[in-house]
């Protein structure tokens, strides 16, 4: 199992060396006209018969590795969200420099046929997928899909964190401006992980946990805790005062305690701002919470077309190593939310850690087998610029990954060195399976699909005699050694239950770390 990690990982690296070589020849070019493969426009012709511009004829052909999608397995395409102009200079330039991926895809299925999709996404939002294939949009003519929101693009571009989401309630909020703040706040979210911590305080005259039952500290950024919070996200309203004072002490001391604990990220932690403006700059508070270290940044987010509190919410988030912006419309949330993610990304690019990460099983709904849809996990790996003029900023050019189906691990199980009621599993960091016998479709109810949270299943919801979590926290602190508990066990398919007193031996691959990777 180890050689198969490091053949899919050498593979990603290969393609971030190409990437980055690449982007270090490139000269942004503002007046670039380049003509490329939209995945969206490919094929599509005009009512006189013409090609679409960046909708040139583009040869697809149906290919059993893929499950006999029609695919390109010469070419990649891009893909560019509906909200973004794909004739943006950010974008041709991106795409224009990244057009040398192509070698790379192809040389990484020649090397290792049993590749599935390989892909770049770019910090600039469009997403290069090998091979080629046609993007179909939703029936209101939409593609929702941004790369930047991916698990696999999350975890490879930033380090985990400590979040906590401070929302102005105050009367000035009320009508548009609330609404956009709500929907920063969901963006915000939507940018968080299972590595994450984090917890939304609104605040007027008092301070209101949109979860009351969980005061003072941090939560895990899983599904589950995420679309709660966004539930209670629609009980807010605006009325009285704004008292910002009282909302960053109780910021800072959450960070601080939580820290302490030694529970949450233990690496970055920020506080996200979203307000229509603060009349002072509350340097008092940040001299005694934050300098001169300044171990918490601080994110503001200004709502409103006003510029008249600009300064001080540009002063805060400067003078603690955070960043401004401003967000005047719906639509300017999800571009604006994901400019933090450049500045916490910025120590891993200027250190130059190209940490290698594997996120929890998924499902591709693009492909299938013979017992339906395929489970699924993703190694990435982030891409940052070498150009000289641009190094010392730390700039992160987007994520390069691979998807590896679950089936390809369990074929490395040696399963004659199990035993006959032996058997194999693995897990993330978080203790999210990765593999194992008794991950089975979850269904929803009456329906053909699966629930949500199929992906977060812990080992301990299916190794229920592991009560302490003996086994769990083994794993995931990364333990080895042997240990023996008794476990039930069907026999006679299913028909009688037997009890066993079997050693479990904790073995973890030499590639595994605390980014993600399987346990």
């Amino acid at each position: 199992m180890e050689e198969m990690f490091h053949k899919k990982s050498e593979a990603v690296r290969r393609l971030v060396e190409a990437a980055e070589e690449a982007h270090l020849k490139h000269e942004f070019d503002a007046d670039l006209q380049y003509e490329y493969f939209n995945a969206v426009l490919i094929n599509e012709r005009d009512k006189d018969g013409n090609f679409l511009e960046l909708g040139k004829e583009f040869i697809l052909a149906p290919n059993d590795h893929f499950n006999n999608l029609p695919v390109n397995i010469s070419l990649s395409d891009v893909q560019v969200p509906t909200n973004m102009y794909n004739k943006e200079p950010a974008i041709v330039n991106g795409v224009y420099w990244s057009e040398s991926l192509h070698k790379g895809f192809v040389d990484n299925f020649d090397r290792d046929p049993s590749l599935i999709w390989q892909y770049f996404g770019s910090a600039k939002g469009f997403f290069r997928q090998y091979p080629g294939i046609k993007w179909e949009p939703d029936e209101n003519g939409v593609i929702a899909f941004d790369c930047r929101n991916r698990k696999w693009y999350i975890q490879a571009a930033t380090s985990p964190k400590d979040v906590v989401i401070l929302v102005d309630v105050s009367g000035s909020m009320k009508g548009l401006r609330l609404t956009i703040a709500k929907q920063t706040v969901s963006s915000i979210l939507d940018t968080l992980g299972d590595d994450d911590f984090f917890n939304i305080i609104a605040y007027n005259e008092e301070l209101h946990y949109v979860e009351p039952c969980l005061n003072g500290t941090l939560v895990q950024a899983d599904r589950t805790n995420k679309e709660h919070f966004r539930e209670h996200l629609d009980k807010l309203f605006a009325k009285g005062i704004g008292m910002l004072d009282i909302a960053l002490n109780e910021a800072f001391n959450i960070l601080s305690d939580f820290n302490h604990t030694g529970q949450g990220s233990i690496c970055s932690q920020a506080i996200m701002l979203i307000t229509d403006g603060a009349v002072d700059t509350y340097d008092t508070i940040f001299a005694k919470y934050n300098w001169p270290d300044r171990k918490v940044r601080i994110f503001t987010y200004l709502i409103g077309r006003e510029a008249a509190f600009a300064d001080n919410l540009k002063w805060m988030a400067c003078a603690n190593k955070g960043f401004f912006t401003q967000i005047s419309t719906l639509a300017d949330v999800q571009e604006n939310v994901m400019e933090y993610l450049h500045v916490l990304s910025r120590p891993k690019v200027i250190d130059q850690e190209h940490d290698v990460v594997w996120t929890e099983a998924y499902i591709d709904s693009t492909l299938a087998d013979d017992q339906g849809l395929v489970l699924m996990t993703t190694v990435a790996m982030p891409v940052f610029s070498k150009q000289n003029e641009t190094r010392s900023k730390g700039i992160l050019l987007g994520v390069v990954g691979t998807d590896v189906p679950v089936k390809e691990l369990l074929k490395t199980i040696p399963k004659y060195k199990l035993g006959i009621h032996g058997y194999a599993f693995a897990i993330t960091n978080n203790g999210y399976i990765l593999t194992h016998p008794e991950l089975r479709p979850l269904y929803e109810e009456g329906k053909k699909r699966r629930k949500p949270n199929y992906s977060s299943v812990d080992l301990s919801e299916v190794e229920w005699e592991d009560r302490d979590d003996v086994l769990r926290n083994a794993m995931v602190n990364r333990k080895t050694g042997k240990f023996s508990m008794e476990v039930k066990k069907t026999v006679d398919k299913g028909f009688r239950c037997g009890a066993f007193q079997r050693p479990r031996e904790v073995l973890f691959p030499g590639e595994c770390d605390h980014r993600g990777r399987p346990a």
